[in-house]
């Protein structure tokens, strides 16, 4: 759409202060929001200017979402077009080949990647695609050429189903993107060892790439171990512990989906004699286990969200405190314990606190050996903190 014929919208006045200073959201309650503004369609691109008509660029609106405008860029004569798309796929394909040799990453992360909305993660020639706002949504036909103008990608799949597309007013879906052709046996391939997944079946995109150095420290560090893995979903940080030579290795999660696929990957590795995969909820798990005098040189807990939204802070805290509680005991003397939490609503001093607690609370001292976020994948946008959201800690227990 050319920049003439783009809607115009206005902050108001000494409301840009933040917005200069290189924020990408602009709030609802900061615009002027005339009858024409309210008449705007969710996703509709804007040109932004503040009371005095100085330029602060152009974006996606939604009057349906708390953040009304997410910006794309900063200079209001920016086209956001295919041409746009392609640069800012090719900036942050330059990142990520720095970091990795093998196409196995996130290869956009939304506003740290310069497009907001949109989570594309690369599995060798397939990529996955999430459109998490209604302006990503718009754009995601214009997307999908870009992408293949890039990269030529044999599939791609859009997993459509995050529950934040709610909060945009979006319905939810999974789709292979027509033409595309996924290949038998999708797998990703991180620390020698191959995983199975399903694109169109497992949980956001399948994988979690933002763990991926934290596993290279903790596996370096099983073998010859007797390892506890909660929250495996398929067995990530279980089959990596393996592969480094642990002498058992025990994975529960509630999916049996995720369990399949774990051990589906154990056996095509050559692993499954060392893996052991039991369906269970982590709580009731880690107190039978506890019960029954069970002690592991590394246990490691990856939980899901337990913050999911402001009202969860509370109880999502407290469940850091109880999985402490519950999972320090198993520790054997002079053994680790790792524990992550991806709720980027729960802040890292809170997340910290309450993990302290719980070991208080199970009566075992230690020491922090590391702790940190997530990889160079995963960009953060220096004006958003929050979309740092994962944090996690390596304990060493008395």
């Amino acid at each position: 759409m050319p920049l003439s014929t783009l809607p115009v919208l206005r902050v108001k006045p000494r409301e840009e202060r933040r917005i200069r200073a290189g924020h990408p959201w602009i709030y609802a309650n900061e615009l002027t929001l005339d009858a024409e503004a309210k008449k705007l369609s969710p996703g509709e691109l804007v040109r932004v200017f503040d009371a005095h008509g100085g330029g602060l660029g152009v974006g996606g609106f939604n009057l349906h979402s708390l953040i009304a405008v997410r910006l794309f860029s900063s200079d209001t004569e920016t086209h956001v077009d295919i041409e746009f798309l392609k640069a800012k796929i090719h900036a942050a394909l330059a990142v990520r080949t720095r970091f990795f040799s093998a196409p196995y990453y996130r290869l956009v992360h939304a506003e740290g990647d310069g497009l907001p909305g949109f989570i594309i993660d690369r599995v060798a020639d397939s990529l996955i695609l999430q459109a998490n706002t209604a302006t990503a949504e718009r754009l995601t036909p214009m997307m999908i050429q870009a992408l293949h103008q890039v990269l030529a990608p044999r599939a791609i799949v859009l997993r459509n189903d995050s529950a934040v597309r709610r909060l945009e007013g979006l319905e939810e879906s999974v789709a292979l993107v027509d033409g595309g052709v996924l290949p038998d046996g999708v797998s990703v391939e991180e620390g020698g060892v191959h995983f199975a997944l399903d694109p169109l079946a497992g949980q956001k995109t399948g994988w979690y790439y933002d763990l991926r150095f934290a596993r290279d420290m903790v596996a370096a560090q099983c073998s010859g171990a007797r390892v506890l893995d909660c929250y495996s979903h398929t067995g990530a940080f279980a089959l990596r512990a393996a592969k480094a030579g642990a002498r058992s290795v025990l994975a529960v999660d509630r999916s049996e989906l995720a369990l399949q696929l774990a051990a589906r990957s154990a056996k095509a590795n050559g692993l499954d004699a060392l893996c052991r995969f039991e369906k269970a909820d982590a709580f009731e798990a880690l107190e039978k286990l506890q019960a029954g005098g069970e002690r592991f040189d590394v246990v490691i807990t990856d939980p899901p969200n337990f913050v999911k939204s402001r009202k969860d802070l509370g109880a999502g805290a407290r469940a850091f405190r109880k999985l402490a509680r519950l999972a320090a005991p198993l520790v054997a003397p002079g053994g680790l314990w790792f524990v992550a939490c991806c709720a980027h609503l729960l802040p890292q001093e809170t997340f910290a606190k309450e993990v302290s607690i719980g070991l208080s609370a199970a009566g075992r001292q230690g020491r922090i050996l590391a702790q940190g976020g997530a990889g160079p994948d995963h960009p953060v946008h220096p004006q958003v903190p929050e979309s740092a959201y994962l944090k996690w800690q390596l304990f060493q227990l008395d």
